[in-house]
C-alpha cells in the first residue's frame, strides 16, 4: 500500500500562486508514476500533471502548461505541483495519486487539497 497526503491548498488571488504537495509513504518503490488531479463544483475530475517516479519525466496537460509545474524530491517521496499566475477557474479540490508499476489506472489517492482563486 501507499499512502498520500496533500498539502498546501488555500485562497489566493488571481495572479497568485500555490505550491501543493503530495507526501508519499509506505511502498513506494512500485509506484511508477504519480499525478496531480483536479475536480471543480459540478465538473468531473480532470488530470493535471503526472510524473514518472523514477524518471521524474513530466507531463502537463495542455490547459496547464506554462503555468503549473509537477516535480518530485527523491529524499523526501514529495510531489509537487508549482501553480502560478492561477486563474478562478482553477478553482477546484487538487488530488494528488499514484499508479502502480504495471496497472493502467491509478490506484491510490489522497484526501485532496481545496485550492481557491479569487477574481
Amino acid at each position: 500500500q501507499v499512502q498520500l497526503v496533500e498539502s498546501g491548498g488555500g485562497l489566493v488571488q488571481a495572479g497568485g500562486s500555490l505550491r501543493l504537495s503530495c507526501a508519499a509513504s509506505g511502498r513506494t518503490f512500485s509506484l511508477a508514476n504519480m499525478g496531480w488531479f483536479r475536480q471543480a463544483p459540478g465538473k468531473e475530475r480532470e488530470f493535471v500533471a503526472r510524473i514518472g517516479w523514477s524518471s521524474r519525466i513530466t507531463y502537463h496537460a495542455d490547459s496547464v502548461k506554462g503555468r503549473f509545474t509537477i516535480s518530485r524530491d527523491v529524499a523526501s517521496n514529495t510531489v509537487y505541483l508549482q501553480m502560478v499566475n492561477l486563474r478562478p477557474e482553477a478553482t477546484a479540490v487538487y488530488s494528488c495519486a499514484g499508479q502502480s508499476i504495471g496497472d493502467a489506472q491509478y490506484d491510490y489517492w489522497g484526501r485532496g487539497t481545496q485550492v481557491t482563486v479569487s477574481s
